[in-house]
């Protein structure tokens, strides 16, 4: 005998059809607003035609998003909508101005996932050989943006993307983190069939373990990224490829298992380069920031030194003294003169803001050169749910 207060099949199914009936009707008065929205967009675009300035403005965006979540009484979690407004920032920056953005390629690679979530899925992409490009196409107007990686929380800093800095103009407008988490792809039915793994020799490294305990007989076999092997593995029977799980949608592969990688916590800090400073953009004042909003809390820095005793000290008690903490110090050899070096600083502070004016001139004066990358407001942490379930086979 069935319970009264269950609802039959019949009534489960009628109460269904009433809630797609009344979500569709959702859709058809959202549509108007999101083209009002578009329309609006439009004419942003038309008035700024002239505007030499980039789009991108990721202190403006932060503050529409941070004011959308403290509105948001649910149920829609706040990653969901900020979610789906990063896609709706995404199409206004494009109908405002096709924004191409350069990134260390081929389609498939980590900076690309990492551009694409960030910046959304209404840019354009284009692929460079290496960082190198990626700095000349910003530097020289051929793209927008650029992704760059920076550093990785097991790795440590990606060398060449500081040296680049010294011979490029190019500026840091935003940062991103994104959590590095490895699969392995392939068209095989299971792991037995698997006799050759490739992938870029970090992934590879950072699956040792794993491989070693669950394909020890399998081949290792190193190609220049993680979007090569899964072209290698799309037409080899018994190959699989290591890369971000969305790659497997991009090469028709399967995946086999998730989360391979020996150590959690593997994150790639990455930054958008841009060809101006974000200030220059805003005619070189910001906006005060709403309640609750810090605008720009990051600086880095470049700078180089007099060879004596006590000057990096004396940098370091320029900004002990504003009570600014230092999150990041690094020196790298200055190219082409033995023995010299450059240091990368990253600040937990605005330092254009006006109140550090005297600071800044002190800075320039202890310093040799002295240089501001870029201010920004510190970058989310992207973590996507399909890079990180708890099942290790699909």
């Amino acid at each position: 005998m069935s319970d009264s207060s269950t609802p039959t099949a019949g009534a489960s199914a009628g109460r269904l059809a009433e809630i797609r009936a009344r979500i569709e009707e959702v859709d058809s008065r959202l549509l108007p607003l999101l083209n009002e929205r578009a329309a609006l967009s439009l004419e942003v675009g038309r008035i700024k035609a002239h505007d030499p300035g980039i789009i991108f403005k990721p202190l403006r965006e932060r503050e529409v998003l941070d004011n959308l979540a403290r509105q948001n009484t649910g149920p829609l979690p706040d990653t969901h909508l900020r979610a789906i407004w990063s896609e709706i920032l995404s199409s206004s920056r494009a109908l405002q101005r096709p924004q191409h953005v350069a990134y260390l390629g081929p389609e498939g690679t980590f900076s690309y996932f990492a551009g694409v979530e960030y910046l959304g899925h209404s840019a354009i992409f284009h692929p460079c050989n290496d960082l190198a490009q990626v700095f000349e196409e910003v530097a020289e107007g051929q793209c927008e943006l650029g992704v760059v990686p920076l550093e990785n929380s097991l790795q440590g800093t990606v060398g060449v993307s500081f040296d680049l800095f010294l011979s490029h103009d190019v500026h840091i407008q935003a940062e991103l983190f994104s959590r590095i988490s490895h699969c392995l792809l392939s068209n095989a039915g299971s792991l037995a069939e698997v006799r050759t793994v490739y992938s870029h020799p970090q992934p590879l490294a950072q699956c040792g373990g794993w491989l070693r305990a669950h394909l020890p007989n399998a081949a290792l076999v190193p190609v220049e990224s993680t979007a090569a092997a899964a072209r290698r593995a799309q037409g080899e029977a018994g190959a699989a490829a290591i890369g971000n799980g969305r790659l497997a949608d991009l090469a028709g592969l399967a995946i086999l298992a998730r989360r391979i990688e020996d150590q959690a916590g593997n994150w790639t800090r990455f930054v958008i380069i841009g060809p101006q400073a974000a200030r220059a953009q805003l005619g070189g004042a910001m906006r005060s920031p709403v309640p609750g909003h810090t605008g720009a809390d990051k600086t880095s820095l470049l700078f180089t030194l007099p060879d004596k005793s006590g000057t990096l000290s004396a940098v370091l008690d320029l900004l002990a003294r504003h009570q600014i903490n230092m999150r990041k110090l690094e020196s790298r050899p200055l190219r082409g003169q033995c023995w010299k070096y450059v240091f990368f600083a990253d600040v937990e502070s605005d330092l254009e803001a006006p109140q550090y004016a005297e600071l800044l001139q002190k800075l320039h004066e202890t310093c040799t050169s002295f240089r501001i990358l870029g201010c920004y407001p510190t970058g989310p942490q992207l973590d996507r749910p399909e890079n990180n379930k708890d099942d290790d086979h699909a």
